[in-house]
């Protein structure tokens, strides 16, 4: 502008040639008003004045002002020349105007000027840009002596469209032409590369650069870095940057966002504080990656620095920049700083509705995660699948099958359901909502299973006692190729767990050890609760010490094993262990400790723990610790003692807390408190069979057969059905389900000839069969035949004829196991020398040499 000043002071602003000059500079320097200011001065604006203002504007990114401007030029009947044409074609490139950029291609033609080697390569650009690739192509062959310009301008759209085949093919044709790239050429296949996942090819090409002298160059060396960082690995990333002589703010930005995407946190904050320290600028891509480095490691107060720059910076309004900034609050765990940004925002997008409700349910807060969706939708924002499927985890968690239901229609109606995303987050939702046949459907209609989808199906089977299910699919997964990862096999051994499925448990034992899954903490302490499970409480040992890193959870499995197989000292003992290595315990540490008081009978050692949670634990005491307490005080003799602490609870005592109490009524026969402790449980669970079975039990110890013939009625004309037994056992890979006088079994006969065999030589040996637990109204006999044939006694019978000799048989049954059974078991073990290990509703009892690890405390 001095020196425009001076050609005016000087007399020479008339000169033509000093003007174009001038009116060149202006628009360059998008001192567009200046430029316009001189080409109306002119009496007779030139081509080249013209040409000069229109290339100012389509070399800012102006594409709408350069081709008014070319409008302007060509009312006036100026015509254009071999200039011209290529800042007025790429203004159709960048306005994506075909229409007007095929019509200058026309006066290109009629002028003579499409053979011309810049015409022609920006007619090749324009086509490729407004997606005609077809012409672009024939435009390309057309040219008679193609030189580097023009393949770089081809396959330069083509990276720009994303068709990185398309753009390597045409690499290695231009290579074969004998055509030797530039440097422009290799930044452009390097991205191609990227864009392919093509790590190797990428290496092959930053080798060819080095041949070629291209390394030092600043294009192809941020281009190589952004490649081996979304591509190979980060330490190649690295390796390139710090060969680079004079890093520019894309190099900075290529790895600082390198160690953002390999989660290298730390290094992308030290890179950031080096960039800071070399003096270059950040500008809004660099601080987008520090606040994701901020957000990962949580780092609250560097964000809100990062905050106060970008407000200084004057992006406030930058939609992008405001996304990061609450996805990094949220993360932070400063819900409310983002709610706060959040409503600041003039205009919200879809993408800041997604940070916000990700937000809240990364936090915890499920229930305002629904609630933004639905304020999201009433406002008539449109959403995606990172929306639905953010939402559906939360509907899991609050388990809103409605709400659940809802969402699915509405990714239906809006074309979501064939998307992996959402449907393995209706999967998960559908399966944590207990809609278990559901999710089946869903499962079934997937357009591919993969992973994900096959975990969240095992794992709905697994959590709601469908573990035959989980097996079977697991299979089906081995089938179709697809690799387990550890959450499918803590899945998988849960549902072992669940079905006393220990050789299945003992398999994917095999599959963790096979997959290297040994180091993660769910496979380990899944194994941990197969194995207390499945009835091999020293399995479960070995796992344990195996597991690398224990923390509260297999601490928390151990102790509860060794407390259900009766261990309770042993289980004292490991407690204490985990407090010197520093583990604090949890509520649900505290019922395994209780309960493992419990099944040894230890009072004193109860009243201890019990007495001190919250003072040593800072654990308040819920209804589960007092139900097991009043359970242990119940069982032990103390019944004033149990109903006096029933009495100071501080809150209303749940069905656990009458149930325990129930059941001390029945072992000492205290009719009294039965009845009211029945008459309580009755209310809170009117549909429990349990309840008046117990009832019943304890009025026939009692001999008071009339209130025995009343509960039957009461059961019958109440239409409560009792539940049936049931009782299961694993034989190669099978599980066998029997109930009571169950004769569907493929191997009934021998069953029924085992247990008469069994039954003949347990008289010999003392037995008596103890028909006064029966309710029955039949006679004495065929009260014994019922006894007899109960699910427990045959499924051990069925174990006895299909397992080797010697080895152990587990049985689960779903209620607690009977008095007659546990007698007989005692005998059995010792007519067939084996240990017969069964699993009831309460805890294991071990069968071995005539006696059980119970103590007959139970």
């Amino acid at each position: 502008m001095e020196v425009h000043a001076h050609i005016i002071r000087c007399g020479c602003s008339g000169d033509q040639s000093l003007r174009n000059h001038l009116i060149n500079l202006y628009s360059k320097s998008r001192f567009f008003r200046h430029a316009r200011k001189l080409v109306d001065e002119s009496t007779e604006p030139d081509l080249v004045s013209w040409s000069a203002f229109i290339s100012g504007y389509a070399q800012n990114g102006l594409g709408k002002e350069a081709l008014s401007a070319f409008r302007e030029m060509h009312s006036l009947g100026v015509k254009c020349n071999e200039f011209t044409f290529p800042s007025v074609l790429k203004a159709c490139s960048i306005t994506r105007d075909l229409v007007l950029g095929k019509q200058v291609h026309g006066i290109a033609l009629l002028t003579g000027f499409e053979s011309d080697e810049f015409v022609a390569n920006t007619l090749v650009v324009m086509y490729a840009k407004c997606g005609e690739f077809g012409d672009s192509r024939r435009l390309f062959d057309a040219i008679p002596e193609r030189n580097v310009v023009s393949w770089n301008a081809l396959f330069s759209c083509y990276v720009q469209s994303d068709s990185y085949g398309e753009a390597m093919d045409l690499f290695q044709e231009m290579i074969l032409s004998g055509v030797r790239p530039n440097e422009y050429s290799l930044s452009s296949i390097i991205n191609a590369c990227t864009g392919l996942g093509d790590g190797s090819r990428g290496r092959k090409i930053h080798g060819y650069m080095v041949k070629l002298g291209y390394e030092s160059d600043s294009f192809s060396a941020n281009a190589l870095v952004d490649m081996y960082a979304k591509v190979k690995g980060l330490e190649d990333a690295i390796s390139v940057f710090d060969k680079i002589a004079q890093p520019d703010i894309v190099s900075w930005n290529a790895v600082i966002a390198g160690c953002v995407l390999h989660e290298y946190h730390d290094w992308a904050l030290q890179f950031f504080g080096q960039m800071n320290g070399s003096g270059i600028c950040p500008n809004m891509f660099t601080l987008s990656s520090a606040l994701k480095a901020c957000a990962g490691l949580g780092f609250e107060k560097l964000g809100r620095q990062l905050h106060s720059f970008l407000i200084k910076m004057d992006t406030e309004s930058d939609s992008f920049v405001n996304v990061g900034l609450i996805d990094m609050y949220c993360k932070c765990e400063m819900i409310d700083d983002a709610r706060v940004l959040f409503n600041m925002m003039p205009k919200k997008e879809m993408i800041a509705w997604n940070a916000v409700i990700s937000g809240h349910s990364q936090n915890g807060e499920d229930i305002e995660a629904v609630s933004q969706f639905s304020e999201m939708y009433k406002e008539g924002i449109e959403f995606n699948q990172t929306t639905l499927s953010t939402v559906l985890k939360s509907t899991a968690s609050v388990q809103a099958i409605k709400f659940c239901e809802q969402i699915h229609a509405l990714s239906v109606k809006s074309g979501f359901q064939c998307d992996m995303y959402v449907i393995n987050s209706l999967l998960d939702a559908y399966g944590k909502c207990g809609k278990v046949e559901d999710a089946a459907k869903i499962f079934e209609g997937c357009p591919t299973e993969d992973v994900v989808a096959f975990t969240s199906m095992i794992t709905a089977y697994s959590q709601y006692e469908q573990g035959e299910e989980a097996l079977k699919l697991y299979l089906q997964m081995q089938q179709r190729g697809n690799k387990p990862d550890s959450f499918v096999c803590s899945s998988l051994l849960n549902a072992c767990a669940n079905l006393s499925a220990y050789e299945q448990g003992k398999q994917i034992h095999v599959h963790i050890l096979k997959f290297g899954f040994m180091s993660d903490a769910f496979a380990g302490n899944s194994l941990v609760n197969m194995y207390a499970k499945c009835g091999s409480i020293d399995d479960a040992d070995r796992a344990f010490s195996e597991v690398p890193q224990r923390g509260l959870v297999s601490w928390s499995a151990m102790i509860g094993g060794l407390a259900q197989h009766g261990h309770g000292k042993r289980a004292l003992n490991l407690f204490n262990q985990m407090l010197k290595d520093g583990v604090s315990p949890n509520h649900i540490t505290l019922v395994s400790v209780l309960c493992a008081c419990n099944h040894a009978g230890l009072v004193t050692e109860a009243r201890k723990y019990f007495e001190s949670m919250k003072e040593l634990f800072g654990v308040v005491p819920r209804q589960e610790h007092y139900a097991c307490m009043i359970d242990l005080l119940g069982r032990a003799g103390k019944i004033n003692e149990a109903i006096e602490l029933v009495n100071t609870m501080p809150f209303q005592a749940n069905a656990s807390v009458w149930g325990a109490l129930l059941g001390a009524a029945r072992i000492h026969k205290n009719v009294e408190l039965g009845q009211r402790a029945a008459e309580m449980l009755l209310a809170l669970e009117p549909e429990k069979s349990g309840t008046h079975v117990l009832l019943a039990n304890i009025y026939a110890s009692a001999g008071m057969w009339d209130n025995v013939a009343k509960m039957r009625r009461l059961m019958r004309d109440g239409q409560v059905k009792k539940e049936p037994g049931m009782s299961w056992i694993e034989v190669k890979d099978e599980v066998h389900t029997f109930i009571v006088g169950d004769r569907s079994h493929s191997r009934s006969r021998e069953i029924y000839a085992k247990l008469d065999e069994l039954f003949d030589l347990m008289y010999k040996a003392g037995y008596a069969p103890m028909v006064e637990i029966d309710l029955h109204d039949v006679e004495q006999s065929e009260k014994q035949r019922l006894l007899r044939y109960h699910s427990e006694k045959l499924a051990v019978a069925f174990g006895l004829i299909a397992t080797p000799s010697g080895a152990p048989i587990r049985v689960k049954k779903n209620l607690r196991v009977c008095v007659d059974c546990h007698t007989a078991f005692k005998f059995i073990c010792k007519i067939v020398s084996r240990e017969i290990i069964v699993r009831d509703i309460n805890r294991f009892h071990h069968f071995k040499d005539g006696s059980c690890s119970c103590g007959d405390y139970w």
